[in-house]
């Protein structure tokens, strides 16, 4: 069993779903469309388990990249398929797994063919088109996370934007007109924002690559993309680069990894992208795709190039609490219920950023959990909003109200989800905050002390969009609406049980993820500041002079 390809066929399960998935043949009543989106579902559970096999299967304080797959590839340039993870990557593969089936239910309906005018349906294989889709998403998100080859990461990385394309300027608003324009504007947005950043990150890995060459890390002459290898030539000085090349390397990679992130001001796509994609693809971009720049910050980042991310890493902080208030500031004035949502996750990747190059134990411990707790909170939210917008058929705020008196169950799912988006004690974001905020404090007290501010606009916007929604009089277009659905209650109580679960006992997860960054850490040559006033040196003096009994 110690042989079998476990990370291999956890990510090749959902790519040959999708090819699968798209292969089915058209179906024109709604039973046989139902069944046509069964097989996807299916496909997306099993690949669950096996996710939830790898976490129990995963040895915490053991090797540090466990079930290791290699294949030589193209071996003339040192690329092998080679995969691996750590504990970091564990819990984010099996975040994407729980997601992925969600976003499926919730999506239900999303892409059904709509009547034309004479009454028949259009586009009949737009359906099955939707769930390959995701499921190809998946696949490749699964693969970026497991990848410990930089080229081989590469090429998962940019895959992704593909589908995702086609999920954005395919499968979003479905009307005509204006808002069919700006569905195609956010999709081209998306794709050339992240395309410049992948083409900017390919230099680098080219520029690795040589450097690489000319040191002699790799074999036969050639450079070396293994992650392993460099990291392992780097730590004992076989690889050595000099300051500007390494920060004109480590610049690269951040480009990309900050663009898909995104981090203030390279996120512009982000409320376009979400804004005019249906709710589950918007959860698909904020709780799972922009995860791999974050993951891979951590992974790439700080382990190729330890010495210019302790140089940048200043300046990335400044801008992750810039980013911290810009999102949170416009989010509070956003009349669009997905547009909030969109700079709030931008104002929550400010704080991810921060704690990762706070270079301190506390500070990436929290961001890990950050990246798992913003994927679940986030999902919340986004899908029970996406219930109550496909109920009224608008975005705008303004459209709602009393919502509570007539859909309890509704808006109270709406309020748990706002308030883990705040980070309430209790809720599985608060420790991954707290975490965060602690671990700049110790080593950049003035910026943590403005990051705080971030925690209290999120309180404003968060209570003023469910007030403005869920209570007051009962407007005449809300009177009518159904309650929570069994499928829709289905998707939302996995999610309010991991956010309570997670907020009152994270050890799991943490026991996870803490070998990890103690081992990124050390990468760095990186240890947590000293406290200024040790205990220790001030209870010596007492007891020396008898004191204390």
């Amino acid at each position: 069993m110690s042989s079998f390809p476990l990370l291999t066929v956890t990510a090749a399960l959902p790519a040959v779903g999708a090819v699968l998935t798209a292969a089915l043949p058209a179906a024109t009543d709604a039973r046989r469309r139902d069944l046509n989106k069964a097989v996807p579902l299916g496909i997306s559970a099993l690949t669950l388990v096996l996710a939830a096999v790898i976490a129990a299967r995963f040895v915490p304080g053991g090797a540090r990249f466990q079930f290791t797959e290699f294949h030589s590839w193209i071996s003339d340039f040192g690329i092998g398929y080679s995969v691996g993870v750590d504990g970091i990557a564990v819990v984010l593969i099996l975040l994407t797994a729980v997601l992925v089936p969600l976003v499926m239910l919730a999506s239900w309906h999303d892409a059904d063919p709509v009547a034309n005018d004479s009454g028949t349906f259009e586009r009949s294989r737009r359906t099955q088109g939707f769930f390959a889709l995701v499921l190809a998403v998946e696949a490749m998100v699964i693969l970026s996370f497991e990848a410990t080859d930089v080229f081989l990461f590469y090429v998962f990385f940019e895959a992704m934007l593909i589908p995702m394309y086609f999920l954005i300027g395919g499968f979003g608003d479905r009307t005509q007109g204006e808002d069919a324009r700006q569905r195609s504007y956010a999709a081209v947005k998306f794709l050339l924002y992240n395309l410049l950043g992948g083409l900017i990150m390919l230099a680098a890995v080219i520029g690795l690559y040589v450097i690489s060459a000319q040191h002699g890390v790799g074999t036969a002459g050639h450079g070396s993309f293994d992650l392993n290898t460099l990291t392992t030539a780097i730590q004992s000085g076989k690889l050595h680069f000099s300051p500007v090349a390494e920060n004109a390397l480590f610049l690269g990679f951040m480009f990309a990894f900050a663009v898909k992130a995104p981090l203030w001001p390279l996120h512009t796509w982000l409320p376009n992208a979400m804004g005019e994609a249906t709710p589950g693809v918007a959860v698909l971009i904020t709780a799972v795709v922009d995860k791999v720049g974050t993951f891979a910050m951590l992974r790439f980042c700080l382990q190729l190039f330890p010495d210019a991310s302790k140089s940048f890493a200043p300046a990335i902080m400044v801008l992750s609490v810039i980013g911290i208030i810009y999102g949170a500031l416009l989010a509070v004035g956003q009349k669009d219920i997905k547009r909030l949502i969109a700079y709030a996750s931008i104002s929550h990747f400010g704080f991810i950023i921060m704690g990762i190059f706070a270079m301190t134990s506390q500070g990436q411990s929290g961001a890990t959990l950050y990246m798992v707790n913003h994927g679940i909170s986030t999902a919340a939210l986004l899908l029970v909003a996406g219930f109550l917008m496909s109920r009224r058929g608008s975005r705008l705020i303004a459209d709602y109200g009393g919502v509570q008196k007539v859909a309890p169950v509704l808006a109270g799912t709406f309020l748990i989800g706002g308030l883990a988006t705040l980070s309430l004690p209790g809720l599985a974001p608060f420790v991954s905050e707290f975490l965060v905020l602690v671990g700049t404090f110790t080593r950049y007290p003035a910026l943590g002390i403005v990051a705080t501010l971030g925690i209290v606009l999120a309180a404003l916007y968060v209570l003023v969009l469910y007030q403005r929604t869920m209570t007051g009089p009962v407007k005449p277009e809300v009177s009518g609406f159904r309650d929570l659905r069994l499928r829709e209650l289905a998707v939302v109580t996995p999610l309010i049980a991991l956010l309570l679960v997670l907020g009152v006992y994270p050890k799991p997860v943490a026991d996870i993820v803490n070998p990890a960054v103690r081992a990124t850490m050390s990468d760095v040559h990186r240890t947590d500041p000293a406290p200024p006033h040790p205990v220790t040196a001030q209870a010596a003096p007492t007891t020396a002079n008898g004191g204390g009994q």
